[in-house]
């Protein structure tokens, strides 16, 4: 057990809290945010069960205090409840079932209910599975763009992942162990078997694991073994194909039909990702020829 939280000084003003919660060790969460949990006059959580437990563990009594379900479900007749509490000047803190708030989690509505009514909005920042991943990944963290859950049928899974392909970021996703097969296999038919990638599992906790590799690795190693425990799914950052002047040619070429010199290659560079001054040259070429 850990010691009963004495919040400080919270110093909470009227407004909209979203508290960060563990994603495995209950040690995870911030002072803030229990200094938070503690104070606000009204309690809303995706899992009311994890954050009373939550609470107990750090001896936050509720006190009273309303601890209200918002989740996917119920989000269209718990938020009237929630602004309204707002309107009365009192402070609301929102906490996700674990990680950030808002991200894989239905507290965006809320939120953008309270800044149309004119309301502040806080953030209690703290444990976030998409950054645990990112930094024990050994991928480039420079640049990253979480993509969430992907669709379960394979159809719709390889039409998703194809946004995806040529981002020239490091890719985050998040999936159940029972989909991480074939969520690996589309990824190797869209983004290539040699694509490195990395399985992060049971992040902060006991059982903490990483898996690292190429995609074939990767799903190879899934074989004779069952995961249990939401997995964070990282895959190496895309690179462009280059660009052959044949292609550049015909679009050019149809591009000339309807088009000037300067707009044709302004449309062409656009389509293929290439400087313009260069797409430019190659058309000013062909419209001697």
């Amino acid at each position: 057990m850990v010691a009963k939280h004495t919040p400080l000084d919270a110093g909470l003003v009227a407004g909209l809290y979203f508290v960060a919660t563990p994603i495995g060790a209950a040690r995870d969460i911030t002072l803030k945010a229990l200094d938070i949990l503690a104070c606000a006059d009204v309690l809303a959580a995706e899992d009311t069960r994890t954050a009373r437990h939550l609470m107990d563990i750090h001896g936050i009594a509720l006190g009273g205090r309303p601890l209200l379900s918002y989740h996917d479900h119920n989000g269209e007749q718990v938020r009237p409840r929630l602004i309204a509490a707002l309107s009365e000047g009192k402070t609301v803190a929102y906490v996700s079932e674990a990680g950030t708030p808002l991200v894989a989690d239905p507290g965006y509505g809320l939120g953008v209910a309270a800044i149309a009514a004119g309301y502040e909005v806080f953030s209690a920042p703290g444990a976030s599975a998409v950054l645990a991943a990112l930094t024990v990944s050994g991928l480039a963290s420079d640049r990253f763009l979480f993509a969430g859950f992907a669709p379960t049928t394979a159809s719709a899974r390889q039409t998703f992942l194809r946004d995806f392909a040529e981002v020239p970021a490091t890719l985050i996703f998040y999936e159940s162990p029972k989909r991480l097969s074939k969520l690996l296999t589309d990824m190797i038919a869209v983004f290539g078997s040699d694509r490195r990638g990395v399985i992060c599992r049971e992040l902060t906790k006991k059982f903490e694991e990483k898996r690292r590799g190429t995609l074939a690795d990767l799903l190879g190693g899934l074989a004779d073994i069952t995961l249990k425990g939401e997995c964070v799914v990282l895959v190496a950052r895309g690179e462009k194909k280059a660009v052959q002047e044949d292609d550049v040619r015909d679009q050019l070429r149809e591009a000339l039909k309807s088009h000037r010199v300067k707009d044709a290659a302004a449309l062409v560079a656009a389509n293929l990702g290439m400087a313009r001054r260069e797409v430019y040259q190659i058309a000013l070429n062909l419209a001697r020829d």
